[in-house]
């Protein structure tokens, strides 16, 4: 089964589940033929289906509940319960019982991508040493996300330059139109549930996510990874 087989036969299963839309559809097809890395991003059921096949022993090793469709943009911020800003994985639609090299390999692949294509700044073995330095830590520390007031303020600043400024992302999306047909009732309730607060006023639109990523630095540290 080539690419092009296996990209029809995830979507035919897809349109099972959930209602796609051609046009973004489309979308997604050009931006996976941007390059390699947005091309990792897009076709994680692809990695799925290789990778017994190319990495048996790797497959083989103790199972652990994993991110699945892990790669260095899966990285974000946002707000905790006390309003303090965190960073840390915060992509989390295939998370599944695997095991657990397949997010080390992932992610690894993916900063490699990523250097070469010039959106990650730092060598491959470094990159490497970062991912497995931080997964190390990771399980002494029963894994957490990171406070950046308190902690790694390299990564706070990081985080909040101008580029990922909110601003920018808020004056962009509230230029988006209204979906002419809202979701359906309960899930809207249970967005609104999400909410920070009651009564906000609020609409839904349709958003399209970019397939590219940004420019970041590594330092060479695992808790960067």
């Amino acid at each position: 089964m080539n690419i092009l087989q296996a990209s029809k036969e995830y979507e035919s299963w897809l349109s099972r589940h959930t209602p796609l839309i051609k046009r973004d559809l489309l979308q997604k097809h050009k931006a996976m033929a941007l390059s390699p890395f947005p091309f990792l991003r897009a076709t994680f059921y692809r990695w799925a289906q290789l990778w017994p096949e190319l990495f048996p022993e790797l497959d083989r090793t103790p199972v652990v509940l994993s991110v699945g469709d892990l790669h260095v943009e899966n990285f974000g911020t946002w707000r905790d319960a006390e309003g303090r800003l965190v960073w840390g994985v915060n992509d989390f639609d295939e998370a599944f019982p695997m095991p657990y090299a397949n997010d080390l390999v992932r992610l690894a692949t993916s900063a490699r991508l990523a250097i070469d294509e010039d959106h990650l700044d730092c060598d491959p073995e470094t990159s490497c040493d970062a991912v497995l330095e931080g997964y190390t830590e990771a399980l002494q520390t029963h894994g957490h996300p990171f406070v950046l007031a308190e902690h790694d303020r390299w990564l706070r600043r990081l985080a909040q330059n101008i580029k990922r400024h909110p601003a920018l992302f808020w004056t962009k999306l509230l230029k988006t139109v209204p979906m002419k047909k809202p979701p359906p009732r309960p899930i809207q309730n249970a967005l609104l549930r999400d909410l920070p607060e009651t009564g906000v006023a609020c609409r839904f639109v349709h958003r399209e996510a970019v397939l590219v990523a940004s420019a970041l630095h590594c330092s060479g540290s695992g808790r960067a990874a």
